[in-house]
């Protein structure tokens, strides 16, 4: 007779229930996220339960980002989807699919009685096909540089298609490669600068050289100067306060307040000399600047800027070689930034701060426009993830093809490495292959076409040796990737099967989840046994 060891309110799941939770939850989310991929798919609403904040988006790590999980194997595949964004800056939503139908095609080989472990080694063999076949298909060309921009714009090109952006996807696309190629070969895109502005179209966004701050010049102040010394500061540009909660000062006669409000005038102008001292014509506050030093940068003609916030003084710094300072009684351990010309210029209806010339040659700055804030978020987060992928490429040169011809390439590789695997492990590689070919089978059911009469072509067209076969969305049809321009990284692809392979070996490596108050236990093995034990009881002080 087993005895009771848990509390009243544990619960305990073993073998097939306790697998099958572990596996329902990544197949939901990848069922959730599926109806987003490729050029056709659909974009999801989603809001705020606590502020009613909308976002419209079909962005995989938005949408995942948004929705509070509890399930474990789902959170892995929120993890492997945030670092396909961090890593290479597309296939989110690719990796989380391919992750849920290695699952589903696993869920399928553990009813018929074999071991998750043999369906691990299957995986690895396949996995490593895969990429085997993915290397050999890539191309580089990076040693003609007028190809190797027509990569990049179709890359870019490819990557837009399935975003809000799709519909102007040429001009967005070689303005991703203008911004990128100026970065000559940095990956570090904090040089370039989204400014939204909400009015006109997505069309009359546009690349402006140099770097542009969403602030306004000081009153009385020059609106335009040129050969320009900056001096990016946070320090404090208003009258001195007492930091003592509840303090008060009290005089005795109203000459005494008029000292101490000379005593502070003459000490804010000391100070406004001791700035001036480093011979610049343009200072730079994250803070605010109050009245009377304003009115003294003004009559010595400097430029003053207020409240450029924490990310505006780093940027600036960043593209114009300064440094931000704080205190100002040592001139010569300050680092100024240069600009040729600063300017007040207008978009729509607002006054912005164009910096032309900067120090840094590679800095330049998209201004976004569109017809509501949700487009124009939208529109950011697409033009992000071709940016990164750009600037990705620029570092990793070669490129394969898109359109789920590599998906088919790799399947069909997986598929002949299968049959030279002796065991058991040669039906998990075949499962393997048939979850590849399910990334193709989603784009053509997204886009309402037939996907079994269109997949069973392209499996035929590459076993037929047209390697360059892939899913023409437009006519519904298998057409030339390579004459279509249809091309992605291959770091990005690469990424996207090794992320998916290996969460799906995680999941499958489960054997014990115990929850225990706030603290959650997982322990590594095959899926077994899960328990829930009572939660913790808080007693009331």
């Amino acid at each position: 007779m087993s005895m009771p060891i848990f509390g009243a309110e544990a619960t305990e799941e073993k073998a097939e229930n306790a697998r099958l939770s572990s596996f329902v939850g990544a197949l939901a989310l990848g069922d959730l996220v599926k109806s987003t991929l490729g050029p056709k798919g659909m974009n999801k609403i989603l809001q705020s339960a606590s502020t009613g904040e909308i976002n419209v988006t079909n962005d995989g790590a938005t949408i995942l980002k948004a929705i509070q999980l509890d399930n474990a194997a789902a959170k892995i595949l929120v993890n492997i989807s945030k670092v396909q964004d961090d890593e290479v800056g597309d296939g989110t939503t690719t990796v989380c699919v391919l992750a849920a139908e290695l699952l589903r095609e696993a869920e399928k080989l553990i009813a018929q009685r074999i071991h998750p472990q043999t369906i691990v080694e299957g995986f690895r063999i396949a996995s490593a096909a895969a990429l085997d076949a993915l290397e050999k298909a890539a191309v580089d060309n990076r040693q003609d540089p007028a190809q190797f921009r027509q990569d990049l714009f179709n890359i870019a090109r490819t990557t837009l298609s399935s975003k809000v952006l799709a519909q102007d996807k040429n001009y967005f696309a070689n303005l991703a490669v203008d911004a990128v190629l100026r970065l000559k070969g940095s990956t570090d895109l904090d040089h370039i600068q989204v400014i939204k502005k909400a009015g006109g179209k997505l069309e009359d966004s546009y690349l402006d050289e140099g770097f542009i701050l969403d602030k306004s010049i000081g009153v009385n102040c020059p609106k335009r100067l040129e050969n320009v010394k900056i001096l990016i500061a946070n320090t404090s540009m208003d009258t001195d306060k007492i930091k003592i909660f509840g303090a008060r000062l009290k005089v005795d006669s109203t000459g005494k307040l008029a000292e101490l409000e000379r005593a502070e005038r003459e000490k804010m102008k000391t100070k406004v000399e001791s700035i001036a001292a480093h011979g610049i014509n343009c200072f730079v506050n994250r803070q605010l600047i109050y009245n009377y030093p304003e009115s003294l940068f003004a009559e010595k003609g400097i430029m003053t800027i207020e409240h450029a916030d924490f990310e505006g003084v780093e940027r600036l710094a960043l593209v114009t070689g300064g440094e931000i300072a704080s205190t100002f009684d040592r001139p010569d351990l300050v680092k100024l930034g240069r600009c040729d010309l600063i300017e007040e210029i207008m978009i729509g209806e607002d006054k912005l701060i164009k910096f032309s010339g900067v120090a840094a040659g590679e800095a330049c700055t998209v201004v976004l426009r569109g017809s509501t804030n949700q487009m124009i978020d939208e529109a950011e987060r697409s033009l992000h993830d071709a940016l990164s992928v750009l600037s990705q490429t620029v570092k990793e040169t070669r490129i394969v093809l898109g359109g789920g011809c590599s998906e088919m390439l790799m399947s069909c590789a997986v598929e002949q490495e299968a049959r030279r695997v002796r065991g058991k492990k040669a039906i998990a590689a075949e499962a393997f292959a048939r979850a590849l070919r399910q990334i193709p089978t989603i784009l053509a059911d997204n886009a309402g076409y037939d996907s079994s009469d269109l997949v069973s072509k392209l499996r035929a067209a590459h076993y037929e040796g047209r390697s360059d076969a892939g899913l023409d969305m437009n006519k519904g049809a298998i057409g030339s990737m390579k004459g279509l321009g249809i091309t992605e990284s291959y770091k990005l692809k690469r990424q996207v099967v090794l992320s998916a392979s290996e969460a799906a070996e995680m999941i499958l490596r489960y054997v014990l989840i115990v929850i225990v108050g706030v603290t959650k236990l997982t322990v590594w093995f095959s899926v077994d046994d899960i328990l829930r034990a009572t939660p913790r009881k808080r007693e009331a002080v």
